[in-house]
């Protein structure tokens, strides 16, 4: 199976079923895979070759998920690029991938064509909103040409090629692009789609963005079960997306911790008609336990999933919500289809009980970086059957007695003080329980005598006076001195990544 052939099953299967909504626009399944298929006639008419780099540079719109269905259907490889990427950043990833086609819009013309300008490779440009002098082909006139052609591409791939390049965000360097066949993705959607029990009566509400992982696989799990997605731009006005969520009466919610911050911290949440959600994930980041019981006082009838995941995999753990009682602080254990352990730092298979690098076998895994072999050879590894190889994760872990899997650091964020390994984590999960506290992030700052000292970044909620004197002692009373916080900055946001990953280089 191929990934793009869950539109198709489900546009043959319930053609009239709502797909997709858009502010007023509403699309069926049916027209969906027909504006697909234009598309990728097109894209096949004007020269698009099998395994061709399609870069789909566009906003969470409709028209994004045309382009990227319309990438496969045509035996293209699609990259989501982030609509804020800045023009150096999108020349590197064009001229890196070679791509052969960009799909976007009139109002990043500003960043796309300086890019564009300086990326030989491509020859197909494709812009909603073009108009006359412009290098690119307007949309709907490339929909038209396609549909002049026969609008039925013909598709000539198999599940080993690749569906997708999702570019990293590169916080250590360039971007490396994570190379994703069908295989891998249509593994991480079943599997997910899977525990979530996702239904086709859902309505899955996504402001996070269709370039991430988190926010495509929504519409790739849509298409695979028939249920719709309401897609919106961004969560900035959470009272503007309660009102969104309210209206289409939004059975799934997800999202990440900034999101939810944002919402605990709002008054009346409670007078929006959300009686529907039953489904609520995060990932991106842990939620402190003191987020998850806010969360589910404002949402009591709602699942929620605490879940754990890298791009170079899409998803690795969740926690059945019937467990969140029991070990809050848990991501889980590994999703259907997958495994996972945890090995020291030879590679040494660890007993449960013990904290070491997470490692995960299965489909879902990437084929490697692009075009970077030494890169791939340090997250690739070989695994206990000959001739295969696994994921290096590069994140450390600790395992209770059961084998339920507790985040503890990124190998990188690891602070050492006083000669002890400090996990950041713990630090912002005893912070978090001081009430008044809304968001925290840990790092460690260069210190003659320590080495490193702790240091903590506190976002207040609105009426709250704490000072660093609080924070200290609460900490005091509840870790070992040499995690304590030296140094407490109070700030009225965290800086954070566009999936919701707080960017602790920029606190640092």
């Amino acid at each position: 199976m191929l990934l793009s052939d869950f539109l198709q099953a489900t546009a043959e299967r319930t053609p009239e079923r709502l797909a997709l909504v858009q502010g007023a626009t509403r699309i069926a399944y049916a027209d969906l895979l027909r504006r697909v298929d234009r598309l990728a006639s097109f894209l096949q008419r004007r020269g698009l070759q099998r395994g061709d780099r399609v870069a789909v540079f566009t906003d969470n719109s409709i028209e994004t998920v045309v382009g990227v269905f319309a990438a496969m259907r045509a035996g293209g490889v699609f990259m989501p690029i982030n609509p804020l990427t800045k023009q150096d950043k999108l020349a590197y990833m064009l001229n890196d991938s070679r791509a052969a086609c960009v799909l976007t819009q009139r109002d990043l013309r500003g960043v796309a064509e300086p890019a564009l300008a300086a990326a030989p490779s491509v020859r197909i440009v494709v812009m909603q909103g073009a108009s006359d002098g412009d290098r690119a082909v307007e949309w709907s006139a490339a929909e038209t040409e396609g549909d002049a052609a026969g609008g039925r591409p013909e598709l000539r791939v198999i599940d080993a090629d690749l569906a997708s390049i999702i570019y990293t965000s590169g916080s250590t360097g360039d971007p490396k692009g994570v190379m994703l066949t069908h295989l891998n993705m249509v593994t991480a959607c079943t599997s997910v789609s899977t525990y979530l029990a996702l239904r086709a009566d859902d309505h899955i509400y996504c402001a996070l963005p269709l370039a991430f992982d988190y926010g495509l696989y929504q519409v790739l799990m849509a298409a695979r079960v028939g249920c719709s997605v309401v897609l919106d731009r961004s969560f900035a006005f959470p009272a503007k997306s309660l009102e969104i969520m309210a209206r289409e009466q939004v059975t799934a919610f997800p999202g990440v911790p900034t999101m939810f911050a944002m919402l605990t911290r709002m008054q009346g949440v409670d007078s929006y008609d959300l009686a529907r959600l039953r489904l609520i994930t995060n990932t991106a980041a842990a939620l402190a336990e003191s987020q998850i019981s806010a969360i589910r006082k404002l949402f009591p009838q709602a699942r929620l999933f605490s879940m754990y995941g890298l791009t170079e995999c899409k998803r690795v753990t969740y926690l059945p919500p019937e467990q969140l009682d029991l070990r809050p602080g848990s991501v889980g254990r590994g999703m259907p289809n997958e495994e996972v352990w945890l090995v020291d730092d030879e590679g040494r298979r660890l007993p449960n009980g013990s904290t070491g690098e997470l490692v995960i076998r299965g489909n879902n895994v990437m084929r490697g970086y692009w075009e970077k072999p030494e890169e791939t050879a340090k997250r690739l590894k070989p695994g206990p059957l000959p001739g295969e190889m696994v994921l290096y994760s590069g994140d450390l872990f600790r395992t209770d007695e059961e084998g339920w899997l507790y985040f503890v650091a990124r190998r990188d964020d690891i602070i050492k003080s006083r000669g002890e390994k400090v996990s950041p984590r713990e630090v912002e999960n005893v912070v978090w329980s001081l009430d008044g506290v809304s968001e925290v992030a840990v790092i460690g700052v260069p210190d003659d005598l320590l080495g490193q000292a702790i240091k903590a970044f506190v976002v207040a909620k609105d009426g709250h006076a704490l000072t660093e004197r609080d924070v200290i002692v609460h900490c005091r009373d509840r870790l070992e001195s040499f995690m304590v916080p030296k140094y407490v900055e109070f700030v009225s946001e965290l800086p954070t990544t566009d999936t919701g990953k707080v960017r602790k280089k920029s606190l640092a």
